[in-house]
């Protein structure tokens, strides 16, 4: 591992050791990921999502043995028994929650008056404002590059970043097609304090996505994600039969009923899960097509760290005469 400390104050407010986060994505981030992410330094988080709450106490309680490292919950806020998951939470004193899609006045307040510290995610600096105003810790600001639920506003990161950076005053978190130590580097410069880093961590052992899945992801391409279902929720998708069908459905103008018809139950869980590559939802970043390997999470970790230092001395000695 990488010795090169990388503090700022957003390692200060998780005390990690680097600003890398690792996203919590559902059926990829479980305790094995999330603990494995943080014993490398980063901060790792596990993917509530799609987690019944019994599971979440269950994967919570196996991250504190297999780490003594911080780590944290992501709880998107549509969850349907979500006072059961904040429950847990509290209980099992998680020291961060990361909240998603949703208004982060409902939860932020009573996770702050247990002395959690809150980030809440946003695609617009709107957002961010709010975010802040509702006193959260720090927001992700995740870029239309991003996999899974996405903004409907299609900001790109490079554009979002500086925007949110210029709207609040808390630590901003830059999420959406970052994979390596250079575009960590390019989001530091936009002004984010740290990164989020969500497919490259789907492409590890210990990531419990299906191994179709990874494998996929590792052979995908340029332009080998679309985003789709914007009269639902926008999310990004690998293209497959599943992918091509709801297409054709929004081609022709299908209402939202039945694009939530197409969609049925549990189908993220067929493709991501399960391995069902056809007819499964395959939830990825446009960054996929700059992933070429699967390898442990703590390899990506110091990877991005000494490719950060690297080209930040580059920068150091460039000399455009």
């Amino acid at each position: 591992m990488s010795h090169k400390l990388l503090t700022n104050r957003l390692t200060n407010l998780f005390t990690t050791r680097y600003p890398i986060i690792q996203a919590g994505m559902i059926w990829a981030s479980g305790w094995r990921l999330a603990s494995a992410v943080s014993n490398a330094g980063g901060l790792g988080l596990l993917g509530a999502g799609s987690m019944y709450p019994d599971v979440l106490r269950e994967h919570i309680q196996k991250c504190k043995l297999a780490t003594d490292q911080p780590f944290g919950v992501n709880v998107p806020l549509l969850y349907p028994d979500i006072d059961q998951l904040m429950n847990i939470i509290v209980e099992e004193k998680v020291p961060i929650v990361f909240t998603s899609a949703g208004n982060p006045k409902t939860w932020t307040g009573f996770l702050k008056d247990k002395g959690i510290k809150v980030v809440h995610v946003v695609s617009s600096s709107k957002f961010a404002k709010k975010a802040e105003e509702a006193g959260c810790d720090a927001v992700v600001a995740e870029g239309f590059e991003a996999g899974g639920h996405n903004g409907r506003e299609e900001t790109t990161t490079m554009v979002l970043i500086p925007a949110v950076r210029a709207a609040v005053n808390i630590p901003v978190i830059a999420a959406g097609g970052i994979a390596t130590g250079t575009q960590m580097l390019a989001a530091v410069v936009l002004g984010a304090d740290g990164v989020q880093v969500g497919s490259r961590f789907v492409c590890t052992p210990e990531a419990s996505s299906h191994p179709s899945f990874k494998q996929a992801i590792v052979e995908a391409g340029e332009g080998d994600t679309q985003l789709a279902m914007k009269k639902v929720v926008p999310v990004r998708l690998l293209k497959n039969k599943f992918a091509e069908e709801i297409k054709s459905a929004e081609l022709r103008g299908a209402s939202e009923e039945e694009l939530k018809q197409i969609l049925g139950r549990a189908r993220a869980k067929k493709g991501m899960f399960e391995g069902d590559m056809e007819e499964g939802e395959l939830e990825i970043g446009q960054v996929s097509s700059l992933i070429h390997e699967i390898k442990p999470a703590s390899a990506i970790v110091e990877e991005m760290i000494n490719e950060y230092h690297m080209r930040l001395q580059q920068l150091v000695q460039f000399d455009p005469k």
